[in-house]
């Protein structure tokens, strides 16, 4: 296991960690087991176990739908494991800038163990074991003063998230008869002008074996995975893994992939069809499908059961009558209701200071194909990580949920908890019209462009264990026209592109509450919230829609990028008409990785049947 840094001298004299980074960063960019880079040295972030808060005093994040959620994943999973019901959920721990130790805040450990030598006449791979730290810098002894070291930056990873050293000794003696083999291996590594893998190679210059670097980038001549889990301690360590080792640059953006999933505080009585018929039970406990639709015509009734299908009321009863305890409604679902049954605006409507969760549906006619524009004066969003993966990302479900039990690498050996972040801030809601997207969808050329759309998909997906379901036409015209709207929206709300986040509500017809919305809202950790700038801008809404829909007819990379098939070659089998030059936003903004786009589906560009675009009429 790889040692932990050593404090450094600042100030004053005080001792200082080696790196900082903000609390909203451990949960996606810098979590457990994410490799980091410091000033001077590469660490890899140590798991939840080795946090540590002030005093054991954890600030602790409730948020009982999403805990509910997570909790069944988890005890399904292999192996199962327990979430605590009072602290499900912490805030990792806050270091004291004032007075810095180590005994508070979060363990990084140092990796990988292999330097490189920066003498150019040396270029010595050299293991940590044999090098003398002086200051904040390792040093070689191939002159009288020494020669600074850097860490390597090739790792050894595999697809279930482990993590080992690069095999270098045994990297450049492959093939070699193991009584032949060097006994005394001296290794270098040297680089071309262009740091080019294929200038990159490694040689051992006491038997003078040497190997090119790109061989190493099939995997079929790596060594297979010993199942190291550097980051969860001297026990984390699988004994069984099937995969062959990867090459990792361990700057990469492979490297980590985050999984975070997150709910809306949304209010305790919130709106599902179970509750909906027990708040009238005393008239629905008698009811057939013969007389459901006279019973929808008594007034109390109709005002509870607004908006579920008769279908759908009729099982729920059969399920309260025979005592079945009913599924967890999906979060999305449970806030999508609660966005679409909003309450109108009314003179005087104000938060409260103590409101989490406060949305009012906008008095102005919305414009055409879309059927209610909600304004979120007020959200709180719980964010919380249930795991990671390396060398590729698994996406979500439409849900916005992660199957837990696939290639998921673990946070934890013992925890029964997991890192967390509240975001408090504003957001504006808008709902396309159900029965125009019905129709959009049953086009021809979308059903045409549909095909194409799941060839691509299809050879996305061909290599990849438990792939997917593929989105559906529906979800690819929701997040292209998101990407649009945030890219619009952000000229004129005062927040950045990248200050805005997305949040998909996507369900077919023939799911029991069909979907079709888009969330896009701003905030910060540690904050009370926002100074109401999107908010506002949702209230002139029209003027942000054209403006979104005139971005997205003509690209600067057009008409090659309008002309592109996802299943051409050019390896971007997941999005239609889209680029950098047009849809693409940035990560922090866009849930799907900036995949499943496809501006042709909004509003009509070259090269394709405008009666392919939703949006054939200028708002």
């Amino acid at each position: 296991m790889s040692k932990k840094f050593r404090t450094t001298k600042g100030k004053a004299g005080r001792q200082e960690p080696p790196g900082q980074f903000r609390r909203s960063q451990v949960i996606t960019t810098y979590g457990a087991g994410s490799m980091v880079d410091l000033l001077h040295d590469a660490a890899l972030v140590s798991g939840i176990d080795f946090w540590r808060a002030p005093s054991h005093k954890w600030e602790i994040i409730q948020e009982p739908r999403l805990r509910d959620k997570i909790a069944s994943k988890l005890l399904n999973a292999t192996p199962p494991r327990y979430l605590s019901k009072e602290a499900a959920f912490r805030m990792p721990p806050g270091g004291d800038d004032a007075e810095p130790r180590w005994n508070l805040g979060i363990d990084a450990l140092e990796f990988p163990s292999w330097f490189v030598c920066q003498n150019p006449e040396c270029r010595a791979i050299v293991n940590v074991r044999s090098l003398e730290r002086k200051g904040d810098r390792y040093k070689h002894d191939c002159t009288p003063k020494g020669v600074e070291c850097v860490p390597v930056r090739f790792v050894s990873a595999c697809p279930h998230g482990h993590l080992d050293e690069f095999p270098w000794v045994w990297f450049v003696h492959q093939g070699e008869d193991e009584n032949e083999r060097c006994t005394t291996p001296q290794l270098q590594l040297r680089e071309g002008a262009s740091g080019d893998f294929g200038s990159i190679y490694v040689k051992c210059t006491s038997c003078g074996a040497s190997r090119g670097m790109s061989e190493a980038k099939d995997k079929e001549s790596n060594p297979h995975c010993r199942g190291r889990r550097p980051w969860l301690g001297r026990e984390g360590n699988e004994e069984s893994c099937t995969e062959r080792q990867h090459l990792l640059v361990r700057t990469a953006s492979n490297s980590y992939f985050s999984q975070v999933e997150s709910a809306l505080s949304i209010p305790e009585n919130e709106r599902n069809i179970f509750t909906a018929i027990k708040s009238v039970w005393n008239i629905m406990q008698a009811v057939t499908p013969e007389v459901l639709p006279a019973f929808m015509l008594i007034p109390q009734v109709a005002a509870a059961l607004e908006g579920f299908e008769h279908k759908h009321v009729l099982k729920a009863v059969d399920d309260i009558r025979d005592n079945r305890t009913p599924e967890p409604e999906a979060l999305r679902v449970t806030e999508y209701r609660e966005f679409v049954h909003a309450r109108d605006e009314g003179p005087g409507d104000m938060p409260k200071r103590t409101d989490e969760f406060y949305v009012r549906k906008r008095l102005k006619p919305p414009p055409t194909n879309i059927a209610n524009i909600v304004l979120a004066h007020k959200l709180r969003e719980v964010r919380v990580q249930v795991g990671f993966t390396r060398l590729e990302s698994v996406s979500p479900n439409l849900q916005g949920e992660f199957d837990i039990g696939v290639r998921s690498a673990s946070l934890s050996l013992t925890a029964d908890w997991l890192p967390a972040i509240e975001v408090m801030g504003e957001g504006v809601f808008i709902e396309l019209d159900q029965e125009k997207i019905r129709e959009w969808e049953s086009r021809p050329a979308v059903i045409e462009r549909g095909r194409h759309l799941l060839k691509g998909f299809e050879l996305a997906m061909a290599e990849r264990e438990n792939a997917p379901e593929f989105p559906g036409m529906r979800f690819y015209l929701l997040h292209s026209l998101s990407h649009l709207l945030i890219t619009a929206l952000s000229l004129e709300c005062g927040y950045s592109a990248s200050a805005i986040r997305e949040r998909i509500y996507c369900a077919p017809d023939t799911d029991p509450l069909p979907m079709a919305g888009i969330l896009l809202s701003t905030g910060s950790p540690g904050t009370e919230g926002t100074l109401g700038g999107l908010v506002s801008e949702g209230r002139e809404l029209e003027k942000h829609l054209r403006n979104a829909l005139a971005l997205g007819e003509l690209c600067s990379n057009d008409p090659v990028c309008a002309m592109h098939k996802p299943e051409d070659r050019s390896e971007r089998f997941l999005d239609g008409a889209a680029c950098h030059g047009c849809l693409y936003v940035a990560e922090s903004s866009c849930e799907w990785f900036n995949r499943y786009l496809d501006r042709a589906l909004v509003v009509s560009t070259i090269g394709h049947d405008p009666e392919l675009a939703f949006f054939s009429e200028t708002p």
